[in-house]
């Protein structure tokens, strides 16, 4: 299972904070508020209950009145009810509609004990307050007061508090996700950076004013940066200036050993082979130093013009003895590109030869347009790149394990690093994936670069 991100787990725990504490601040308010609420409609009840006993019932019920024409003098609106027990029953101003079934048999025998009470209960119609207050021996008036209202209000508050702790959850996760942006937009740049170092602009830069809290990450970063460049160029200057020095001493062998292969035939046959495996390994050996020439000199920017690719390839190939005919335009791809026409060949020359070198030749070069690039791909049905030999085999004097495990001596090992230079010399990226039916694929995308024109010229 793959582990969240760092955005996703700091936004989770700003929402879950946030979350936690509307969640409990609106539990406490609404538990104190509803307390407040139901002790302040308690009081209330109890003052006005009271009340009705005290001037109403108690002087009619001594003077003799039915208990009928005493309930019927009280005011009690829709939010009571008052009932009377008398003489072992109840009586009401109205018909029994169950509100005598609501008084808790339990508070009943208090009040007949001659001890008030009240009991919290739900009726019918909803929640209710059960007062009993005792007048005399055996007579008890009972006021049911409605909590709908106070329940109504307590159940709007309740929603205002959940959608409070809604809304306050979703700032903080919005809250936790604007702060992780801008925490990590420092390492988006060291990020952009590193990725821009990697595909050769050893030019990238930090900037040490844009996050005065990571100068010293900025100063060491820059600072890693130039000693890079400084190590790079060190090194290519080296490898220069050691290729240069060798190829005029390698220009006298090359001579020797072309004298010598060609009288071969007239040397007996240990000193002709020999000689022949010398005039060989010369040659190589020229190459070698001509291919770490090209590769000190590719940090030149590339000298763009117009050439056609296709028929390029064809040339190549028909130069190698391969079918032009392998050559395939894809509908809509362009056959004129703009790149450097020196470095462009010598990648499709490479590309051919390594799939004649290693896959047994090319069979198909293939001419494309995608998302905005150029792309060209060489297919051979070879024994393919293993997945993990498909990015080092574009570094320098690297070969794949199969190659390795033949013990093919062919070739110097830097012709996929001189493709992999001069395409990001375009600012472009090769890959190396299986061809499907078996195989090898080689694919080159470049930038499609547009020329513009003036207007004048075009006129």
């Amino acid at each position: 299972m793959r582990r969240p991100g760092l955005r996703t787990r700091v936004t989770a725990v700003f929402a879950g904070g946030a979350l936690v504490l509307t969640a409990a601040m609106a539990l406490l308010s609404y538990e104190i508020t509803s307390r407040t609420l139901l002790a302040e409609r308690e009081r209330t009840a109890n003052r006005t209950t009271y009340s009705d006993a005290k001037f109403i019932v108690a002087p009619a019920l001594q003077a003799n009145q039915e208990p009928g024409e005493v309930l019927a003098q009280l005011k009690t609106g829709d939010t009571r009810r008052a009932l009377i027990w008398r003489n072992g029953r109840w009586h009401a101003r109205e018909p029994d509609t169950g509100l005598t079934a609501a008084v808790p048999d339990s508070l009943l025998r208090m009040a007949l004990d001659n001890k008030p009470g009240i009991q919290r209960v739900r009726t019918e119609i909803g929640p209710a307050l059960v007062f009993a207050i005792p007048l005399s021996p055996g007579v008890v008036f009972v006021e049911v007061h409605s909590l709908q209202e106070l329940e109504r209000t307590l159940g709007v508050m309740a929603l205002v508090l959940g959608v409070v702790a809604g809304g306050t959850t979703c700032l903080g996760a919005g809250l936790g996700w604007y702060a992780t942006r801008r925490a990590l937009r420092p390492l988006a740049s060291v990020a952009d950076a590193a990725q821009g170092i990697a595909a050769g602009d050893l030019a990238a830069r930090l900037d040490p004013a844009a996050e005065p809290e990571l100068q010293r990450l900025t100063d060491s970063f820059n600072d890693m940066v130039d000693q890079l460049a400084r190590r790079i160029e060190r090194d290519r200057r080296f490898a220069a200036d050691v290729s240069h020095e060798l190829r005029s001493p390698l220009q006298t062998l090359s001579a020797a050993a072309s004298v010598l292969a060609r009288r071969a035939d007239r040397l007996d046959q240990r000193t002709g082979t020999a000689a022949r495996l010398v005039a060989e390994e010369v040659a190589r050996f020229q190459q070698l130093v001509t291919d770490l020439l090209e590769l000190a000199r590719t940090d030149q920017p590339p000298d763009l013009t117009e050439v056609d690719v296709a028929e390029l390839a064809r040339q190549l190939c028909r130069a190698r003895g391969f079918d032009d005919e392998i050559v395939k335009v894809s509908p809509g791809a362009p056959q004129v590109w703009q790149v450097d026409s020196r470095r462009f060949e010598q990648m499709l020359a490479n590309l051919l030869d390594n799939a004649e070198r290693h896959g047994g030749g090319p069979i198909c070069v293939r001419i494309a347009r995608r998302n905005g690039s150029h792309v060209l791909e060489v297919d051979d049905e070879g024994p393919g790149v293993l997945p993990e030999d498909r990015q080092t085999i574009f570094n320098p004097f690297v070969r794949g394990r199969p190659a390795r495990a033949r013990g093919d001596s062919d070739g110097t090992g830097l012709g996929l690093a001189l493709v992999a230079q001069h395409v990001a010399a375009h600012g472009g990226r090769v890959t190396a994936t299986d061809r499907p039916g078996g195989g090898a694929r080689f694919r080159v995308e470049i930038p499609e670069v547009r020329v513009e024109v003036p207007e004048e010229v075009a006129s």
